[in-house]
């Protein structure tokens, strides 16, 4: 995309929607030139809808159980979705895999955060899995959404040393609070036309992004 002036973001959630108030803070503090348009959740008691109304932000709620099939609640979505005209949809904490009813028509303009260095540990449970494999660090990465779960090509990683003692919890609090800087950051090259998807993967000023995506360095 060409650069915005300002650009509109849409949020989905299906929690609180921590990622979610890491770019409201980023809008408000002026890192983020955009203003997010909705937050969207599949669940009706999502704290994260409270948290985005409070702060004046439009919210809707598409109950992913009114919908028989994924391929239906995912038309809905769009529809919601598509009113408020984003420029960009961010996906943070959203638990549910989108088909590609959805994905197609926001191709290129998607994006998820994965906790993980990808491709290592797609899917769930991914501290445990990086601390039962005796891995030396972990991370997250921020990438394009495509039909393979978290499949599409990385943008940003950000990489933290596993400590001794770690858990699963005390490893998912280090890693999502490089998620709320690396997130914004990413969103932020693509409302700057910096961050494109095309059929040859991924670039960041005309540049080819590496496999793993961009090491994030404070």
């Amino acid at each position: 995309m060409s650069s915005v002036e300002r650009g509109r973001i849409a949020i989905l959630i299906s929690g609180r929607g921590s990622n979610m108030v890491a770019f409201l803070e980023a809008c408000e503090q002026g890192r983020l030139a955009a203003d997010i348009c909705l937050v969207a959740s599949n669940r009706p008691d999502a704290a994260g809808l409270a948290r985005a109304a409070a702060a004046g932000v439009p919210t809707a709620c598409v109950d992913h159980r009114d919908y028989p099939e994924r391929e239906a609640f995912d038309a809905a979505l769009v529809r919601c979705v598509q009113q408020q005209e984003p420029d960009l949809v961010i996906l943070a904490g959203f638990m549910r895999i989108l088909t590609p009813v959805f994905i197609t028509p926001f191709s290129g303009r998607l994006l998820n955060i994965h906790p993980s260095l990808l491709p290592k540990y797609p899917g769930l449970h991914t501290h445990q899995r990086a601390i039962d494999a005796g891995d030396s660090e972990a991370g997250a990465t921020v990438h394009f959404v495509t039909p393979e779960l978290d499949g599409g090509p990385p943008v940003l990683q950000a990489r933290l040393p596993m400590l001794p003692g770690d858990t699963a919890d005390s490893l998912a609090a280090r890693i999502i609070a490089i998620e709320h800087v690396i997130y914004p950051l990413a969103a932020r090259w693509f409302l700057q036309g910096r961050l494109i998807l095309n059929k040859q993967g991924a670039f960041l000023d005309g540049q080819k992004i590496p496999p793993s995506g961009i090491e994030y360095r404070p």
